[in-house]
């Protein structure tokens, strides 16, 4: 007998709610909109679909969104691009969230290659469309750069004898079997899979995910309006890290700052939200606000 297969659980939902505090008429802007359980909660309040703008990178989370959302604008973009195309439209946005988490649509579908634990293509493509996936990266790119990307952003500290045995067992074509390389360079298991950091850093290079929220990140102040608040979900600390920077430059500008915090230490998930929805174990949620004129 199949499992049922699990209803996509929104991380932090109410921790989001109190920091964004949203207000009827308010407008709203989701950067990472996915399957729409924030943003779902945040348009019962503020009952202005038509002031909000949902955006994602995936066409097929597009169709999802759009059945489900009627009445609100919605675009598919990487949030860089979504951005500049926002603020040069001279748009302002009330409340603003980032959840920069791997939607659960994605890691449920092995044909699209974001998880060891489900056979499929070497994809991991948020936008279906773009050229670059991982299965190009594994068999083409240098021992030498993917010993780089799997040490910068999979923080892995067998990057070196990662990338060596992927050279040598290419060509490498599904998810399984790149797992199964990736765990023949340890001898002693963690509470966590062996193959976690080499895929998520193959993740962030495929779609170029650290770069996007550096440049993103002061778009996104820019865009509040005033009395806005910003609030983003990041899962790990190399993302936590650009957020942390990037909010602490704005809010110490002296009396020209703008910007202050809601959150003087990261947000986490509560025991028991993590028992119910596992993914929100590693996710930190820091928020900001801009000043009322």
């Amino acid at each position: 007998m199949s499992k049922p297969k699990q209803t996509h659980i929104p991380v932090l939902m109410q921790q989001v709610m109190d920091l964004l505090a949203p207000q009827a008429g308010e407008s709203f802007l989701d950067l990472t909109a996915g399957a729409g359980g924030h943003a779902g909660a945040i348009l019962e309040f503020t009952m202005a679909p038509a002031k909000a703008t949902l955006i994602d990178r995936d066409p097929e989370v597009i169709s999802i969104l759009r059945k489900k959302f009627k009445d609100t604008q919605i675009l598919q973009s990487d949030f860089l691009s979504v951005s500049k195309k926002l603020i040069g439209q001279g748009k302002k946005f009330d409340m603003i969230l980032a959840d920069l988490g791997v939607s659960s649509l994605h890691i449920e579908k092995g044909l699209r290659g974001f998880s060891f634990l489900r056979s499929g293509p070497l994809d991991m493509r948020m936008d279906t469309s773009q050229a670059l996936t991982a299965e190009e990266i594994v068999n083409t790119w240098s021992e030498a750069d993917l010993a780089d990307i799997i040490k910068r952003y999979g923080e892995e500290r067998k990057s070196r004898q990662i990338a060596r045995k992927i050279v040598a067992q290419r060509p490498i074509q599904t998810t399984d079997q790149l797992a199964a390389v990736v765990t023949k360079t340890y001898r002693i298991r963690s509470r966590i899979h062996p193959a976690t950091r080499t895929f998520q850093a193959l993740r962030i290079a495929v779609n170029d995910e650290l770069n996007q929220l550096e440049k993103s990140l002061p778009l996104m102040l820019e865009m509040l309006a005033p009395g806005g608040r910003l609030a983003i979900i990041s899962f790990h600390s190399l993302e936590d890290r650009l957020i942390k920077q990037s909010f602490k430059a704005a809010t110490e500008l002296g009396y020209e700052a703008e910007i202050y915090t809601l959150t003087k230490k990261p947000v986490s998930a509560a025991p028991d939200e993590i028992v119910l929805n596992p993914r929100a174990r590693s996710a930190k949620l820091r928020a900001v606000a801009k000043i009322k004129k």
